[in-house]
């Protein structure tokens, strides 16, 4: 958890024309998290020329704050655009400026573009959205193209597909700065999903892909009710009414992984959450997770966060301090 008792400032760059969902992700989750009564995040918007600010929607939205607000960030977050890309040389000089100070800098769909053109992303994995990553790819050949996830973190810089993937980024930024149990009540608040991991900032690691079907739904809300309990594929398959074969199937159709990927996947975010918001012992971590014992959640959780489950608890304790909505996310 930050130290400093002033909310994590965090600028939004909007180029021009911004979309305007872009800019409604950042408030939507970040204005949801609360430290001690107080707001956790501080969100600016800002634009190379303040006043009217053309969207892709067809409106202007009128912008208070010039590019000066990106010194004073803590993490800076560029929005996309849905207009043919074309860098624009204030917001590619903010970014290099920011990025010289050390900022964390973050790009939603498109505005992985701007940081590509200061170059940021050079020998990096980065994402964009699918219908431009050919683009992306063509006009910056050095950067390691991810075209296939939701989000990529490489080092202090992080970029997101299209839309919704917004979304899971920001969930990511808000489980970096403020832990797993903060992070999942406002992707609860918010009725979007779980937060899916994209790593923490030592080390680069992709998310679980999107889930793209329902046949599976309801046995995945079954395994989620029942992780403390040591299911095999065998009564997955048996709850879902099918072979395991045909479940193993569908299951990767639908998540992009196995029924055991998937359920390994979720019993270590389990456990980060119970970490994070009890004292329980870290043997009865383990079994109420699903990982069965302290040496296995050592190992899973180190390999997730690259802490200790002790250092892990120790960093992001959300006993009494952290609340959601006005709510204390303390279990």
């Amino acid at each position: 958890m930050p130290e400093q008792l002033s909310p994590h400032r965090i600028a939004v760059i909007a180029p021009s024309p911004v979309s305007m969902f872009n800019l409604a992700i950042p408030e939507m989750l970040f204005g949801k998290v609360e430290r001690d009564g107080r707001p956790g995040y501080e969100v600016v918007i800002c634009a190379a020329e303040p006043g009217p600010l053309p969207t892709t929607g067809g409106l202007d939205l009128h912008v208070r704050h010039g590019l000066d607000a990106v010194r004073d960030a803590d993490t800076v977050l560029v929005a996309g655009t849905g207009a043919p890309f074309e860098p624009e040389a204030r917001i590619v000089a903010a970014i290099r400026e920011a990025a010289a100070a050390g900022k964390r800098i973050a790009a939603l769909c498109t505005g992985a573009f701007q940081l590509a053109e200061a170059g940021l992303l050079q020998g990096r994995k980065a994402t964009t959205y699918w219908a431009h990553a050919e683009e992306l790819r063509m006009r910056y050949p050095q950067v390691e193209l991810c075209a296939d996830v939701l989000y990529v973190q490489d080092g202090p810089y992080l970029t997101a597909s299209g839309y919704a993937a917004g979304i899971d980024l920001c969930l990511h930024l808000i489980r970096t700065d403020y832990g797993a149990a903060v992070a999942n009540e406002v992707a609860r608040l918010a009725l979007v999903a779980p937060v899916r991991p994209g790593g923490q900032t030592q080390f680069t690691q992709t998310p679980l892909p999107p889930e793209r079907g329902t046949a599976c739904a309801d046995t995945r809300g079954w395994a989620m009710r029942n992780l403390d309990k040591p299911l095999t594929l065998t009564e997955l398959a048996r709850h879902s009414g099918v072979s395991v074969r045909t479940l193993t199937r569908r299951f990767h159709a639908e998540s992009g992984v196995s029924p055991l990927q998937w359920l390994l996947h979720q019993r270590i975010e389990r456990a980060k959450e119970l970490l994070e918001t009890t004292t329980l012992p870290m043997d009865q971590v383990a079994r109420a997770c699903g990982l069965g014992t302290a040496d296995s959640l050592r190992v899973h959780v180190v390999r997730r966060t690259g802490l200790t489950p002790s250092a892990y608890r120790a960093q992001f304790s959300r006993l009494g301090t952290t609340s959601v909505g006005g709510t204390s996310s303390a279990a």
